[in-house]
Order: structure tokens, then sequence, then C-alpha cells
């Protein structure tokens, strides 16, 4: 049975021109030097509690990779012991016991499996992935952390979306880091109801 209160965001950190990589997967432009007097700083307290609140993520091989990339340099698993869905039709190495490949129907995924099981549910990327979720209607919101810098060309945030996607603006946060992040709520609910009838 699936739980109501499960909530599906989808985030994602890009370059302002809209790119989440580098046509290669590199993502070096992310350590970026940029300094905004007038933000806020990012209390590690706050990001640790925060982060304890999503319950599980949902990815693409890219994005997996690379995640497994950074923790082979000693920077770390991003993800800490939360279980997560790696969406792959290829053989990947497993690192962890939290992780688990899927290569079936992601509504099926999160209708049967993930909603029923998890409250906070986060689609961490890539393109593909998040434009897919957003297609078949299975995000509730989108957090946007737009980093400052410009990289040309790269892959995508969305990729292959096929259809406009209404969103509702609900909060802007701006760093000191320079990054400004932001958070949309979908207008159309998860299930495929508008939004104004969901919550009545």
């Amino acid at each position: 049975m699936e739980n109501n209160d499960s909530h599906v965001t989808i985030h994602m950190v890009a370059s302002l021109d809209g790119f989440i990589a580098r046509k290669d997967g590199r993502v070096d432009w992310m350590e970026t030097l940029d300094e905004f007097a007038g933000g806020v700083t990012m209390d590690p307290a706050f990001i640790e509690a925060f982060l304890e609140t999503i319950d599980c993520y949902v990815m693409g091989s890219r994005t997996y990779e690379t995640a497994l990339s950074f923790d082979a340099k000693g920077m770390g698993w991003a993800y800490g012991d939360k279980p997560t869905f790696v969406l792959t039709h290829r053989e990947l190495p497993r690192t962890r016991t939290t992780v688990e490949f899927y290569s079936g129907d992601l509504a099926q995924l999160v209708h049967e499996r993930l909603r029923p099981r998890f409250r906070s549910i986060w689609f961490v990327g890539g393109g593909v992935v998040s434009a897919e979720c957003l297609r078949l209607g299975l995000a509730d919101e989108v957090r946007y952390s737009i980093l400052p810098i410009l990289i040309g060309d790269g892959i995508q945030f969305f990729e292959k979306l096929d259809r406009d996607v209404a969103l509702h603006l609900a909060e802007v946060k701006a760093y000191k880091s320079g990054t400004v992040a932001l958070l949309y709520e979908v207008i159309v609910a998860s299930h495929g109801t508008p939004l104004n009838e969901a919550i009545q």
C-alpha cells in the first residue's frame, strides 16, 4: 500500500547555464571560488540534520559512477547508510550493501516499492532520470542548486523532457559560496491529480 505521506524530490547541482556535468561526465567545475557577502553560511550541523531527513536515494548509473570515483579518491560516500537505488542495465560494482541495482519500470519502482517504505525519496541524477521522473508525474518538488560558473556545454539538467512542466517557486536561498538554491513545487501532484485538488 502506498504511503500518502511520501514525498519525491528531484535534487541537482548545476552550472548557471544548466549543465550537471561535462560531456565526458567530469564535474571538476563544481569547486568554485566565488564569495557572496550577503549569503548565508552552510552550517555543518544543519546540513547533517537535514540529510538525516532523507530516507533513500535514486540515481542513474553515471551519477553512481561519479559517486564511486569520489569515494575512491578519499572524498567519501555522499549518501551515508541510506538505501540507494541505481537505475541501470549495466553490470556495475556494488561496494555497499545499501546499494541496489534496478532495471525495471520507474513508476513501478516508485509507487510499489519506494512510496510504501520511505517518506522522503530523493532523485539525485542524472539528466535522463530526472526528466523521466517528471515526465511520469512522479516528482513532488525540484531542488535546484545553481553554482556561479558557466561551462558552455555538457549534460543538461533535464534531458529529453518532452512536455512543459509547470512549477511553483517556494523558496530561494543564496549562500556565501555564491550558490543559489531554488525550491520548486511541481504544480501537478505525483498521482496525476492537479495540486489544488490534491490538497483539498
